[in-house]
């Protein structure tokens, strides 16, 4: 795979993670605590439909269905933890 290709896939991770974290679902490794934080998980969705919107049309199959794949994974979640209030 493209050191670039390879580079991408990471920002997408980052970007899941954070979402991740923010929703609880992963420990924040600061205070290794489990915490919601719906900010932070939903600013992560957003880059992440940023990023998607400005490559529309510029990624390979495979990278576009990793963006997808990261952004659905991640609206489900933040979906899920906003109906539990």
């Amino acid at each position: 795979m493209e050191r670039n290709n390879q580079l991408f896939l990471q920002l997408l991770y980052i970007f899941q993670a954070a979402g991740m974290q923010g929703l609880g679902k992963l420990m924040n490794p600061v205070t290794n605590k489990a915490e919601v934080n719906l900010a932070q998980a939903q600013e992560s969705v957003q880059m992440l439909e940023m990023l998607k919107e400005f490559t529309k049309g510029n990624l390979s199959k495979e990278l576009e269905r990793s963006l997808d794949m990261y952004l659905t994974d991640l609206r489900m979640n933040y979906i899920e933890e906003v109906n539990k209030k």
